[in-house]
């Protein structure tokens, strides 16, 4: 049962994002702030405030102000943080002490909020213990420093972030596929005859040059398994190392492309249409019926997504992060690695 939301004093209705209709994926988000203590800054670091250890005390309050981000903000969602880290540094050089506070969990919103709470309850904090010294206070510089996860991927403010930082928090930039050899094969009757404008295809051009990968063929194919099979032979023959296809896996009479598929694969990759249909779920149960899948032609990865640009903008948020790491397999290299975490195969 649902209902109108109520109109505050300004006339405007207030309600959270809804987003059930999101996948979770892993989020992570490092924001950032600093104290100015002028002449106390000494007494921070040397930690001999009246209140106690000032440093020790702003990272266990920022720990807590990370939890309690839904309690302080209306509109923000609970969620179950996984890792929350704060770090509380000296900068003498600014007679400064510089916070940051990184959380991460998978869910199906960001945690910048948290991060950001944290932030400020360790200055607060800092704030708190230094004022019997030092009445003039000067809280800076509070910003999100990167967040990633999600539709969006990474982001990075726009100052970018210092060596330490990056060296310390290490971005999860997607593995990159430079010089990959790529093909966009779009399975439409209706667009190759003209009658309708492909909107998938150039969706997935867009994903693979987001990648580093420039498309060798992008072209459209009627339905049916003649002319898809036949193709996909071709394009692997000529040492095409990935084909991303899109259309013909639903129930038409002329939805064929798994079949054609599977009349020319050498051998079967189940876990990426799995994989697909299981994330899927999260936005739509209508995933179940769709009958997307891979294989190998030789050296050659295909996969087989639905027709819908939706769908394939979905689809490659999931299996986008996974391009890379098969790719490598398939030439026999060391396998790229993203941000912190190492995975094999």
């Amino acid at each position: 049962m649902s209902h109108a939301p109520e109109t505050g004093p300004g006339g405007a209705g207030f309600h959270m994002a809804d987003v059930r209709r999101k996948r979770p994926t892993r989020r992570r988000a490092v924001a950032v702030g600093e104290l100015h203590p002028g002449d106390a800054f000494e007494a921070i670091v040397e930690r001999r405030l009246p209140k106690g250890d000032a440093l020790l005390m702003a990272e266990v309050a920022g720990l807590q102000g990370a939890k309690m981000a839904a309690q302080l903000m209306p509109l923000c969602h609970p969620l179950l943080l996984e890792y929350v880290d704060v770090r509380c540094i000296a900068v003498p050089v600014r007679r400064a002490i510089r916070v940051y506070c990184e959380v991460a969990c998978e869910a199906r919103t960001g945690v910048e909020m948290e991060a950001l709470a944290g932030v400020n309850a360790a200055l607060l904090t800092l704030y708190d213990l230094t004022k019997p010294v030092q009445p003039a206070l000067s809280l800076q510089s509070i910003q999100l420093l990167f967040k990633e996860g999600g539709k969006k991927g990474l982001w990075i403010c726009p100052e970018g972030l210092s060596e330490e930082e990056r060296a310390h928090y290490r971005p999860q930039s997607p593995a990159r596929m430079d010089g990959a050899r790529c093909a966009v094969v779009t399975l439409s009757d209706r667009a190759a005859a003209g009658v309708y404008e492909d909107r998938s295809g150039p969706l997935l051009t867009q994903a693979l040059l987001a990648l580093g990968a420039a498309p060798e063929v992008v072209e459209i194919l009627p339905d049916g398994i003649e002319a898809l099979s036949t193709r996909l032979r071709a394009l692997a023959d000529a040492g095409l190392e990935l084909v991303l296809c899109t259309g013909g896996t639903g129930f038409g009479p002329r939805d064929l492309s798994p079949e054609a598929l599977r009349a020319v694969a050498d051998r079967s990759v189940p876990g990426i249409g799995e994989l697909f249909r299981s994330e899927s779920r999260h936005h739509t149960e209508l995933a179940w019926l769709s009958r997307a899948e891979a294989g190998l032609i030789g050296g050659c990865l295909v996969i087989l997504l639905p027709g819908s640009p939706k769908a394939v903008s979905q689809g490659m948020a999931i299996l986008g992060p996974l391009l890379a790491h098969a790719r490598a397999m398939l030439r026999g290299e060391p396998h790229p690695v993203s941000g912190a975490g190492h995975s094999h195969a």
